[in-house]
């Protein structure tokens, strides 16, 4: 059954404080671990793809129902948490700065599991991909600003980033899973959560394939063509009122917004297909835009405009909401997290029975924090 609606993730100011910190981390690794241990590290990889498991991974060590952080913070945690356990998953990438880091960070873990150098080159053009999609191809307004690739030693990838509209203070969180990428520019992502906006340009959707391969035939007859058939526009008929008729649609101004250099870049790589246009350095999101609107305006292949978000749902902590971090019971449930993994490494398979009596432990806190608040529904 599809799941679908909205999700806010506000901006929230500060840091996760160290104490909390320190026990997201332990209590984030001991939970991955015992995933590994039961499952093996795909489902990890898999799990984290999903953006109802994530969400739940989040609140359950700790952070926010609804605040930017829990992506950020709970990406961190398990960051340092997996990449220091020999458990055969790793995390690149991150925040801000850190993000830049990740073709390093890719290649340096690819090296520890022993990846072939082309296996090593493959895994960074994926983590690229993924974030020029949903910065370039996905147009809702979210500038990434961090972005983190989980990789496993069997070639399973997943990669959760997130981006952030300067104008509202909100997030948006997309999730991809390797195992279920066909193409980087069809409906690639495993879910997007997020507020649900009105107009969103979505270049990966199924109603935009014939916009994209106008697009490509457009790049491949050359920049020429393309200004060509923006000049052949009457003023009555350009790009700017293009889109005020269409409600609320970015206006585009040509040809300044086009970076033409690409474009040339591309007409001389001639691209076979839209994941290849994309791969191009300098194909930017109003160059995404303007071939998009021009494939509409002159050739009548309309892109899809609806805004391609999923629903996620969550309760929270960090902040208080719906009520404040229990420690005592957050170091408790640690404790039975790597008891049961020191368990299962001598052969009793305590896992399980460990999970259960975790909930056990806090199904008095649930109800606690329930009978105050009414979150979306859990899984």
């Amino acid at each position: 059954m599809q799941r679908t609606g909205t999700a806010s993730l506000p901006l929230h100011g500060g840091k996760a404080p160290r104490w909390l910190f320190r026990r997201m981390t332990e209590m984030a690794g001991a939970i991955a671990e015992i995933v590994v241990e039961e499952y093996g590290t795909r489902e990890l990889v898999e799990r984290l793809a999903d953006p109802y498991w994530f969400q739940s991974l989040s609140c359950a060590i700790g952070f926010d129902w609804h605040s930017s952080g829990t992506t950020t913070v709970s990406m961190g945690a398990l960051k340092e948490s997996l990449n220091n356990r020999d458990i055969g998953v790793r995390i690149a990438g991150g925040k801000g700065k850190a993000s830049v880091k990740t073709p390093a960070e890719i290649r340096t873990i690819a090296e520890d599991m022993e990846y072939s150098e082309e296996a090593a080159r493959e895994m960074i053009k994926r983590s690229r991909m993924t974030a020029k999609v949903d910065n370039a191809a996905v147009q809702d307004g979210y500038g990434l600003y961090h972005h983190t690739f989980v990789m496993d030693t069997e070639g399973n990838w997943a990669v959760v980033q997130q981006g952030l509209n300067d104008s509202t203070g909100y997030a948006r969180r997309y999730h991809w899973l390797g195992r279920t990428v066909r193409r980087f520019s069809e409906e690639p992502n495993t879910g997007i959560v997020g507020i649900k906006e009105e107009k969103v340009l979505d270049m990966t959707a199924k109603k935009s394939r014939e916009a994209r391969k106008t697009s490509v035939d457009l790049i491949r007859d050359g920049p020429e063509r393309l200004l060509r058939e923006v000049g052949r526009l009457s003023p009555q008929k350009n790009l700017l009122n293009f889109a005020d008729r269409r409600k609320g649609i970015p206006a585009l101004r040509m040809p300044i917004t086009v970076n033409w250099s690409a474009v040339k870049e591309a007409y001389e790589f001639q691209p076979d297909n839209y994941d290849e246009l994309l791969g191009i350095r300098g194909i930017c999101p109003s160059t995404v835009r303007a071939l998009a609107l021009v494939s509409e305006l002159i050739h009548g292949d309309a892109a899809s405009w609806k805004d391609p978000v999923r629903y996620s749902f969550a309760v929270g902590g960090k902040d208080g909401v719906p009520f404040p971090v229990d420690k005592r019971a957050m170091d408790e449930s640690i404790r039975m997290l790597e008891e049961a993994i020191e368990h299962s490494r001598i052969g009793e398979k305590e896992g399980l029975k460990a999970i259960k009596r975790l909930k056990a432990l806090n199904s008095g806190v649930r109800n606690r924090a329930f009978s105050d608040y009414n979150p979306a529904p859990s899984l």
